[in-house]
């Protein structure tokens, strides 16, 4: 077959998957981003997230990770859920970790994914990541013309906003490349910047990961979640959505089709008095599928205690 049947084979089989967006980009190093990583590191504003400044050149170059890659084709798909938290709630959670863990979801279909195109196409060496290796996602999303990247950090696609879930499959395989999304839409705007609880949005499209809520409920290791953060938090005790929740883009974000993303019952309807009082038993069984196991039981109650009159 011809590049470009490959490409469009590649495209339509993505659909067939579930993924909302396919783009692809001729895979090269990222100089520019290089830089900007440098000086992020550089500015310690990835507090405890040690990691990220491990393996630099293999964040900035696909062929260190796929020895011959010759593409990167980036997928996205949408989580943004058909329901909302009932109004009123004091226990708010991040949207992506309403339903099922999306690693285990987009993983699946990124194995079959590759398995298809070795199938249609022949041997082709690849490998796909979402979240499990230091691939630059938005900067492959943005070069393969899926979106911008917004004041908040967030890839915003100009069709349906910001609430996507960023998978990445590097390949040896020659296609056809996308033209890069090189206008940025946020124009003056600055309503993430106005409304971040913690002043992690800064000028330049930098975020301080150190001041961001979903880092300190996430994120961070630590026994206690530091006494300058009280009263802060907007009752946010895993994740934060509130730079996308304000960005004026989501208004055109549209329900996700996906069962797995499905909200688990409890992650709309308990209380604060059933988190308080949640055994490790009932957390374990309840959450086993769910983003929440990532902070762990006692991570969970430390963020619980944390936004219950300041206490930990």
């Amino acid at each position: 077959m011809s590049t470009a049947k490959h490409t469009a084979l590649i495209k339509s089989m993505a659909a067939s998957l579930g993924f909302d967006y396919c783009g692809i980009a001729r895979a090269v190093p990222l100089d520019d981003d290089a830089r900007r990583l440098e000086q992020w590191l550089n500015g310690n504003h990835h507090g405890t997230m040690h990691y990220m400044a491990n393996h630099f050149d293999l964040r900035i170059n696909p062929q260190k990770l796929v020895p011959g890659a010759r593409s990167v084709i980036t997928l996205l798909k949408n989580y943004f859920p058909a329901v909302q938290t009932p109004p009123g709630q004091e226990i708010r959670i991040s949207k992506y970790a309403w339903g099922e863990d999306y690693h285990e979801v987009i993983r699946t279909a990124l194995k079959v994914f590759l398995t298809g195109i070795r199938k249609d196409i022949g041997e082709v060496a690849g490998r796909g990541f979402v979240d499990s290796a230091p691939v630059l996602e938005r900067s492959w999303a943005q070069r393969s013309g899926l979106g911008w990247i917004g004041k908040n950090g967030n890839l915003i696609n100009k069709t349906q906003g910001s609430f996507f879930f960023i998978a990445t499959l590097i390949t040896d395989l020659v296609l056809d490349y996308d033209d890069a999304f090189n206008k940025d839409y946020c124009g003056s705007c600055t309503r993430c910047i106005d409304h971040c609880p913690t002043e992690a949005i800064l000028p330049g499209k930098v975020i301080d990961g150190s001041k961001c809520i979903s880092y300190f409920t996430i994120e961070l290791k630590d026994t206690l979640i530091p006494d300058k953060m009280k009263g802060r938090f907007d009752n946010w005790m895993f994740g934060c959505d509130t730079c996308q929740d304000v960005c004026p883009w989501n208004r055109f974000s549209q329900p996700h089709q996906e069962a797995a993303f499905t909200p688990i019952p409890e992650i709309l309807n308990m209380t604060t008095g059933d988190w308080e009082q949640l055994t490790e038993e009932q957390f374990s069984k309840t959450f086993a599928r769910s983003p929440l196991k990532r902070s762990k039981y006692e991570g969970i109650r430390r963020n619980i205690r944390f936004l219950n009159r300041g206490e930990q």
